[in-house]
């Protein structure tokens, strides 16, 4: 892996008013957009990787296929929040993204989302694989630890917050 890729990429993110419901927590849907924005800024940072620019040149790009979402705690407004995402799966013509909301100290888990995308020729939408300087990128950023299951989402959000427990307790 080169040195210079990043594997889990995190940002920081305050949570708007706008986006917020009348009990003052971000509102169910605004965690997608929050998710999605944070990877968009991920990949064009750490990977060089211009979605726009990639469904121009090649004339492709990922569709979102499916959506896991759990929410566990509630992010309020004027809260800052960590948003880490990284590569969980990916075959030629597939990837599933894990993207975490976090609390900004990274000790509570707030939400965790997979993204199931399918990487579809433009504009017929018809799948397509990967090119081999794609596949390479993903074989570079691809968590192997992560044991991908597609019935294992509940699972994974089990373990994320067991390991940020654990962190909590050995910090105390």
């Amino acid at each position: 892996m080169s040195a210079s890729l990043v594997r889990h990429p995190e940002t920081l993110h305050r949570i708007h008013f706008q986006d917020c419901d009348m009990l003052g927590h971000l509102n169910n849907a605004r965690y997608l957009d929050y998710f999605l924005n944070a990877r968009e800024d991920h990949t064009a940072t750490h990977y060089a990787l211009n979605l726009g620019a990639l469904a121009q040149e090649q004339r492709a790009a990922w569709v979102i296929t499916k959506h896991h979402l759990s929410y566990l705690r509630p992010a309020r407004h004027a809260d800052t929040v960590r948003i880490c995402t990284q590569l969980i799966h990916f075959n030629n013509q597939n990837l599933v993204v894990e993207m975490q909301m976090r609390s900004a100290d990274n000790t509570r888990l707030l939400a965790l989302l997979w993204s199931e995308m399918a990487f579809v020729q433009l504009p017929a939408g018809t799948r397509l694989d990967h090119s081999n300087e794609l596949m390479d990128l993903l074989d570079q950023i691809d968590i192997e630890a992560i044991d991908y299951d597609p019935d294992g989402f509940d699972e994974r959000v089990k373990t994320v917050r067991k390991e940020l427990k654990q962190a909590r307790r050995s910090g105390e």
